[in-house]
Parts: structure tokens; C-alpha cells; sequence
């Protein structure tokens, strides 16, 4: 096998909560993730260069160090010996700098899909050993489904199968710095946190609606304060037939959940016609086969 094409998921957040901030800088977080069929590609292939080489459909995205592509791609040459040159194709579809993970997604990739090409000996705890080095979500774009994720979101637990859903995604042509949102949230003046407990529940239940109902995100009361227009997209999915809207991470991408295709397309018409942004889609919750 000289070459390789791998679909890099993004994720989003069911629940949210921060439970403090750590010595190091970075916060406590406890929170379940689930991964959608919303997908960036990546090829990947073998050459004789010796070196590794990236390229993007995105003209402005850093294809060197800057990017965690490229840095996964050296740490796996490092760790394994690999003297051949590595080429990497990075096509993005995932909104940037969205709460979606989409860099921790394709990292994730470019670690799974250079294993796997290169025939390397590595079970998935082994990569997210190194993924973890790269960035918190990296381990979770490994694992990928349901999960409860505990620690800086490295300390993963699966759980049951997300029940079958569309979905719909939309970000506002605005970015989120997700240090300054953590850098605003204030611990003590949280009015509502979710309940894993609960939600991993209804979850095992595939009560979709009491799932919607339960969704909490606590950082949606900082960037919503900064960006009034995520709850506008909020209010705009549920008139429109979803059962449920939240925030993603740190935002500013708005999801919501809906019964099926035709009623998602009424959401993304509506979205659409009131706000005009470019980077909205229908998809599907993805599960893995455990």
C-alpha cells in the first residue's frame, strides 16, 4: 500500500461543564462528546523525499509546524523510524476555529492513517499517548462516538451509541477565541450545569427528546454575551422544528437535533433566508460499532 484516504469527523458537545482551573493553566472539564458524519479528507501517501510535505484546499491554513497535520506526521516519523518522505492532502470541510475540533479531527487521522500505511505496530491507546502531546480533543478524534470526557478532555470513558438523528450545523462568520471564553468564565456565577450522570442515561435510553432537554453547555453564557447571535440561531433552529440547539465547545457553531432530513432542511432554509451565512449542513450523528 503506497497510499491512503482517510474521513476526519468533526465533533460536538452534548454537554459542557467547567469544574475548575488547574495549576497548569488549563481547566478542569466534564463533558460528553459526540462525533458527527460532518467530514474533512485526507490523503495520504508514501514517496522517496525523505521529508514530509502538506498541502490544502484552504490557501490561507498553515501546512508546516503551525499545523497539527504536519506535527503528527513528525511525531509518528520521529517515534517509528519512518525514513520515507510522507505527502499529506488535507481537504477541509469542517468550519475553522468552529468548537468542532476540526484540527484535533485531522490529527487524529494523520496519526490512524500513517499507522495504518506505514503497517506500524500501534493499538489506538498508543496513538492517543501521542496525541495527547498534540492537543487535549486528539485523543477523543481516536476514539470517536459517545464518550464522557473527564481531566483537560483526555480521560475518555465510552458510552452506549448515540441514538440515530439529523443534525444541523451552523456557524456565524465570526471567531471564537477559545482562551479568552475560558479566560471570562467566571466558576461562581453558573446558574445551570449538566448532569452526565443523567444525560449518559437517556443516552442509553435514546430519549432524544429528554436528551434535548438536558443539553447544557456552560460556556454558552460567555460567548453568548459577546456574540448575541448564537442564541438568534438558537431560537431561529427550534421554531423551525428542531428538538433541540446548543452551543458546540466554545463556539460560535450552533447545532440542533431533528427527526430527519426534511426537517433539517426547513431549519437550514430558515437559517439561510434570516442570516445569510455560507457554512451551514445537514448531517448525521455517527457511532462506532461498539
Amino acid at each position: 500500500m503506497n497510499s491512503i484516504k482517510l474521513n476526519a469527523r468533526a465533533k460536538i458537545n452534548i454537554t459542557l461543564d467547567v469544574l475548575g482551573k488547574r495549576d497548569d493553566g488549563y481547566h478542569d472539564l466534564s463533558m460528553i462528546m459526540q462525533t458527527i458524519n460532518l467530514c474533512d479528507n485526507l490523503y495520504i501517501k508514501k514517496t522517496d523525499t525523505g521529508i514530509i510535505e502538506m498541502k490544502s484546499n484552504l490557501s490561507w491554513l498553515p501546512c508546516d509546524e503551525r499545523n497539527l497535520v504536519y506535527r503528527a506526521a513528525a511525531k509518528m516519523k520521529e517515534k517509528y523510524g519512518i525514513e520515507e518522505g510522507i505527502s499529506i492532502d488535507l481537504s477541509k470541510n469542517i468550519p475553522v476555529a468552529a468548537g468542532m475540533a476540526g484540527g484535533s479531527t485531522d490529527c487524529a487521522a494523520a496519526l490512524i492513517g500513517i499507522r495504518n500505511l506505514f503497517s506500524i505496530n500501534a493499538g489506538n491507546d498508543e496513538l492517543m499517548a501521542i496525541g495527547k502531546e498534540l492537543g487535549a480533543d486528539v485523543p477523543y478524534c481516536i476514539l470517536r462516538g459517545t464518550a464522557l470526557a473527564e481531566g483537560i478532555g483526555e480521560v475518555l470513558t465510552p458510552l452506549p451509541p448515540f441514538p440515530d438523528c439529523t443534525v444541523l450545523v451552523a456557524k456565524p462568520p465570526i471567531n471564537v477565541s477559545t482562551a479568552t471564553v475560558f479566560g471570562s468564565f467566571d466558576i461562581n456565577n453558573v446558574e445551570r450545569r449538566p448532569d452526565n450522570k443523567k444525560m449518559a442515561e437517556l443516552i442509553k435510553a435514546k430519549d432524544l427528546e429528554s436528551i434535548c432537554r438536558n443539553m447544557c453547555n456552560v460556556l454558552e453564557s460567555v460567548t453568548i454575551k459577546n456574540y448575541p447571535v448564537i442564541a438568534d440561531i438558537k431560537k431561529e433552529m427550534l421554531e423551525n422544528d428542531a428538538i433541540g440547539s446548543m452551543m458546540s465547545g466554545s463556539g460560535p457553531t450552533v447545532f440542533g437535533f431533528y427527526r430527519d432530513y426534511k426537517s433539517a432542511l426547513k431549519g437550514l432554509r430558515a437559517i439561510k433566508s434570516r442570516f445569510h451565512f455560507k457554512e451551514v449542513y445537514i448531517t448525521t450523528v455517527f457511532n462506532t460499532t461498539r
